[in-house]
């Protein structure tokens, strides 16, 4: 086995674990299965899921076998980590939908299927992985026997020293008794997962450090075996944004909620102080290329950013549209043709720019102010242009008279732009 948990370490995946040299010789002597839970209260996963996936996919290049699970049982509870109230509720079929589409993601980054093997049972060491929903054991817990062999493992006094519960219970709503069994029972599904597959190490973001330890002490305590535990930090943009969102919200894997050019700009505009460090997390790119591109500077570092949205957007998306993406951002910041580029397009009919559309109508129909009182402020605060010209009169109504080769760029701020044609009669 390479050394793998070096270059974790050197990629800045590891913030803390139960034993870092044990954990390193584990991952060095030999194949462990390891886990990974996903939240899948959303149809996709967001960019801020990446640091867990690009871990999980070094590991698994590395020889280890992963893990992942979807928290169709947890879900139904809810994390109360980091949260001022309690979650609302998810039908088990629109839990089920979600774990679906976010296998198909996870799956661009791992080789995963749901038919894992028994470790029980397992002949020939295999890299591929398992898939799963923990609703498949949890759902058919019997209670009484849970409290009585689970539970009691359990002290309150300790599990309200953890920060997440601490939180809520400082609050005026407080936490409630349902949501202070999560994390019983996620340190069950290590415990499920030791068992059945011999799952020996446990990944996740720092805010889930107590819940995580609460399983390796389930095992100790119930099987005296030692398992291991990773967390990776949470991360932020040097700006001190919380990694993944924007002003119009979250940056998906999902092409139809973020599509592949606008995952592409995002990337293309990070911060420069972030450009090295999410080299390292978000491509595979050696060290030394990550540490040349992530040290250039003034206008060559441009250069590194392209490689980045590059790189992120085809493991994402694939080739084929990280080519798209990066043609139509050429082109649009560049001042080549946009005609047969891939830039978010919107159809409109002939007469309707005969008649003129306001130009805040405009910006908001298609997708670059979420609301007219967003397109107010933008066009008020300098952020709307036209064909590259700034327009601020917030009762400017836009003609044909604009049209240039039968079309309009619009673009909102320095990041966003929207192509309109005219609808072919």
């Amino acid at each position: 086995m390479s050394d793998v948990f070096e270059t974790l370490s050197e990629r800045g995946f590891i913030k803390q674990t139960t034993n870092a040299e044990q954990v390193a010789s584990l991952l060095a002597e030999r194949q462990v299965t390891y886990y990974v839970g996903f939240d899948p209260t959303a149809s996709s996963l967001h960019v801020g899921s990446l640091v867990p996936i690009m871990a999980m996919a070094h590991l698994q290049r590395a020889g280890h076998k992963p893990i992942a699970i979807i928290g169709g049982g947890t879900t139904m509870i809810g994390d109360p980590t980091d949260k001022t109230e309690m979650r609302p509720m998810l039908l088990a079929e629109q839990i089920s939908a979600n774990g679906t589409a976010i296998l198909s993601q996870l799956q661009r980054y791992l080789n995963l299927d749901n038919t894992l093997t028994n470790a029980t049972n397992s002949q020939t060491p295999s890299k591929v992985g398992g898939f799963f929903n923990n609703a498949d054991w949890l759902l058919s817990i019997n209670y009484i026997e849970f409290l009585r062999d689970i539970g009691k493992h359990f002290r309150v006094n300790e599990m309200i020293k953890a920060e997440g519960y601490k939180q809520r219970l400082d609050r005026e709503l407080g936490l409630s008794f349902l949501e202070f069994n999560y994390q019983l029972l996620q340190a069950y599904d290590y415990l499920y997962l030791f068992h059945e597959y011999g799952c020996r190490l446990q990944l996740g973001g720092d805010d889930q450090w107590g819940n995580i330890l609460a399983g390796v002490d389930l095992i100790r305590r119930i099987e005296g075996e030692r398992v291991h535990a990773v967390t990776f930090p949470l991360l932020t943009t040097a700006s001190g944004a919380k990694m993944g969102k924007t002003a119009d919200g979250a940056v998906w894997l999902d092409a139809e909620r973020t599509s592949p050019y606008e995952f592409y700009q995002y990337w293309i505009n990070v911060d420069d102080r972030d450009v090295l460090r999410f080299l390292a997390y978000f491509t595979f790119l050696p060290m030394d290329e990550v540490r040349r591109l992530g040290n250039l500077e003034h206008e060559a570092i441009r250069e590194a950013k392209e490689v980045l949205a590059y790189e992120v957007t085809q493991l994402a998306h694939g080739k084929a549209e990280a080519n798209k993406a990066q043609t139509t951002s050429r082109a649009a910041f560049g001042g080549g043709n946009l005609n047969d580029t891939e830039m978010p397009m919107t159809h409109i009919a002939a007469d309707r720019l005969d008649s003129g559309i306001p130009i805040m109508t405009l910006f908001h129909e298609v997708g670059l102010a979420n609301s007219r009182s967003e397109a107010r402020r933008l066009i008020q605060q300098g952020g709307a242009y036209i064909n590259e010209k700034q327009y601020r009169a917030i009762d400017m109504v836009v003609g044909n008279d604009l049209l240039e080769d039968d079309a309009l760029l619009l673009r909102a701020g320095k990041k966003r732009y929207h192509r309109i044609v005219l609808k072919e009669n």
